[in-house]
């Protein structure tokens, strides 16, 4: 995946926002909160993602190639997962993670912000 893709897909998903922040990431929110970051992987010349992720995905692949606990994120204790390439997870399957994290950070959201924006009646 590249920035381009990247974008276009967290651009796709409901109520999103993005910005570039944190020295040039594509930081993508929903409420205001944080779903997804992209950037360039500092130990290569690779696309990197970052998405949040419920326990039991981050045990599945915190050690599994091509993906690690998310710079930053996950030292503060936080289930963030990195995606540097794809050994473990190709384009496709970090599209429905990027989804999925999209779907986890709207579920926390406040209830008025969640009606607000469409999420619930």
């Amino acid at each position: 995946m590249d920035t381009e893709t990247f974008n276009a897909h967290c651009g796709s998903l409901p109520h999103t926002t993005h910005v570039v922040q944190w020295g040039g990431a594509e930081v993508w929110k929903v409420g205001g909160k944080v779903f997804a970051v992209g950037g360039w992987n500092k130990d290569s010349d690779s696309f990197a993602a970052s998405f949040k992720c419920s326990a039991m995905t981050f045990e599945m692949y915190k050690d599994e190639p091509g993906v690690r606990p998310a710079p930053y994120l996950a030292s503060r204790g936080m289930m963030w997962l990195q995606r540097f390439d794809e050994r473990t997870l190709d384009d496709a399957a970090l599209r429905d993670y990027l989804a999925e994290s999209h779907r986890i950070v709207a579920a926390g959201l406040t209830k008025k912000l969640q009606r607000e924006l469409g999420f619930i009646e």
